[in-house]
């Protein structure tokens, strides 16, 4: 059985045990939600040293990070060295994209890998293997299930961009910027057909049944520039995503929903907000979303900011972007980078959701600042290499590195310390 069919016949399992202790919540609070689709729990039988993540708009928000090669860069060595950074610096998921060659290999040592849930994009295993032409449903199926029985804990399948969409699409600013969409749109213009993944839904629902495999429900159509951002699009393939997730949960399938895109702030929290009415408070899973389009390089910033504001109005899951974004592949310092900026927006968000345990982090790291504890501070940092690196390079850019002792930094130095001065004013009572 699926999580969500064990947790509707009342039986917690080790996973949803396990997510209760993590997001500081009871089995059965955890269990409920699952069994309605509200939480998912991304877990393959056959992932095996898989440390299951709860994803739901009432626990912490969780941090993909993509990964994998394309047909122009990286290699299997690349991909395993982002994968470490990745998980080192906390992302909760993440997926391997690869368009280019290896991509069994590549998955499989991510697989071996990752304690934490890995997804996919199985049309880019499709293409890979067949061309953009043949999107047979035999090979859709084939591709399904050989990801399925290698252990991939969730796919991301673009089963709602029906035909009668695309029309919609190329009147925008920018078309279709999804790849997956890009390339089943195509593909139906061409060929006069309905979305091949549609149509074999009923067959990648049985293959998720088995393996437990959680979908992600693609959104081929999000907007990629702030101009075409919550138009008939967009919201008419949500509509059907809405469908399918009803359908995935009346086949005790577990599914999520993948959200924009580029958004201007202003429009994010109607996307939350309509997202979860249309599929039933599905677990919604964003990229971003970009909150302005004139700053590449900045996108892991930009994109943070609508993160953040995306996981206030109720995502679940914030797809990170780099500082590649627009513009290349990103490499191993990008992907720390991302993951980081993504970090603190879901940690923001997640603080302001008085979500349990998630503000002690942040008056522990005061109390150490009061005490002058650095290590402590380095310790509690989202990215405590880099804390410690400025500290360092503070002082050796200090005109007296050798004389700033641990009770102050070189911003105010001993005499302007505000933080001192509390401390002194504090021990002689205010007097």
């Amino acid at each position: 059985m699926t999580q969500m069919e064990y947790a509707r016949k009342g039986i917690i399992t080790p996973q949803i045990r396990h997510v209760a202790e993590a997001e500081l919540r009871t089995p059965e609070f955890i269990a409920e939600r699952v069994a309605a689709g509200t939480v998912v729990v991304p877990a393959n039988i056959n992932h095996k040293n898989l440390i299951p993540c709860g994803i739901g708009r009432e626990l912490r928000t969780k941090i993909n990070a993509n990964l994998g090669n394309s047909t122009l860069s990286s290699c299997p060595g690349a991909e395993k060295s982002k994968l470490a950074i990745a998980l080192h610096y906390g992302a909760d998921t993440v997926m391997d994209l690869s368009t280019g060659g290896g991509i069994t290999s590549i998955r499989q040592a991510m697989l071996e890998q990752s304690p934490a849930p890995l997804g996919t994009v199985p049309v880019y295993e499709i293409v890979a293997r067949y061309g953009n032409s043949d999107f047979a449903k035999d090979k859709i199926i084939s591709v399904i299930r050989e990801q399925a029985e290698q252990g991939v804990d969730y796919m991301t399948i673009h089963a709602g961009l029906l035909r009668q969409y695309v029309p919609l699409a190329l009147k925008r600013k920018l078309g279709i910027v999804s790849r997956g969409g890009a390339l089943l749109a195509a593909w139906m213009q061409e060929n006069k057909k309905e979305n091949p993944f549609y149509e074999a839904f009923d067959e990648i629902l049985e293959i998720c049944r088995k393996y437990d495999v959680t979908l992600s429900l693609g959104d081929g159509l999000r907007p990629g520039c702030l101009a075409d951002a919550s138009d008939e699009a967009q919201f008419a393939e949500l509509d059907t995503l809405g469908e399918l997730v009803f359908r995935c949960r009346e086949a005790g399938v577990q599914a999520m929903v993948e959200g924009p895109g580029h958004v201007p702030l202003d429009q994010i929290r109607e996307n939350m907000e309509r997202e979860r009415k249309v599929c039933g408070d599905a677990p919604f899973y964003i990229l971003g979303p970009v909150v302005i389009d004139c700053a590449p390089g900045y996108d892991h910033f930009v994109a943070g900011m609508g993160g953040m504001m995306g996981a206030y109005y109720g995502a679940a899951m914030l797809c990170y972007v780099t500082p590649k974004e627009h513009l290349g592949l990103p490499n191993a310092d990008d992907v720390r980078r991302g993951v980081v900026a993504f970090k603190i927006a879901a940690h923001a968000a997640d603080v302001a959701l008085h979500k349990p345990g998630c503000r002690e982090r942040d008056d522990a790291i005061s109390d150490a600042r009061a005490l002058f504890d650095w290590n402590k501070q380095f310790e509690l940092a989202l990215d405590p290499e880099w804390a410690r690196e400025l500290r360092t390079q503070a002082l050796e850019e200090s005109s007296a590195p050798n004389q700033h002792g641990s009770e102050y930094c070189t911003m105010c130095g001993p005499d302007f310390c505000s933080v001192r001065l509390s401390a002194r004013l504090k021990k002689s009572g205010g007097q």
